[in-house]
């Protein structure tokens, strides 16, 4: 078992060399929309997925997995060449599932925009369900107290220099 940064890192060139090795040593002309996007090794080191994508329609995909199928060996020598390691791992081409995850992913944004700003127009002109202020109360709310509602507790909260009339008395 190797350490999982030292297979990250090795991961990390194997993907460099072989984008590296497909503009320069691969001469075949079904590889020229070929971009190497990820790529994974196994904990012994001993075998690589590279991932790819593809610039094209299916046709061009499918002769794109033929093509790396059929440059394996050529690549596979160049990564041997390039990396520091006792034994060459095995290539394994799979096409990247990301560009179709991320055309879904956006379809299902463009989607909930739609929707948001169909709500958006319900809600223009839209009134309250209850009244403007859900908290009133049923006492009026300009009513003045005057000195005779006050209690003898609530003496300390009034000014002591304003004495009402009837404790002068």
């Amino acid at each position: 078992m190797a350490d999982p940064a030292r297979a990250a890192k090795l991961a990390q060139r194997i993907k460099v060399v072989v984008a590296e090795a497909l503009g320069r040593k691969v001469k075949d002309p079904r590889l020229e929309g070929v971009t190497v996007t990820d790529s994974r090794v196994s904990n012994d080191l001993q075998h690589a997925t590279v991932y790819y994508t593809v610039f094209g329609d299916e046709v061009a995909k499918a002769d794109a997995a033929k093509g790396l199928e059929k440059a394996k060996g050529v690549l596979r020598q160049e990564v041997g060449r390039n990396i520091t390691v006792r034994l060459t791992p095995t290539l394994e081409f799979v096409a990247d599932q990301i560009p179709v995850n991320a055309s879904n992913l956006e379809e299902l944004l463009r989607e909930a925009k739609k929707r948001d700003a169909e709500v958006a127009a319900l809600a223009e002109g839209a009134k309250h369900a209850g009244d403007t202020d859900p908290y009133k109360s049923d006492a009026p709310q300009d009513v003045e107290l005057d000195e005779d509602d006050f209690d003898e507790e609530d003496l300390d909260l009034i000014d002591h220099d304003q004495i009402d009339e009837d404790r002068n008395r």
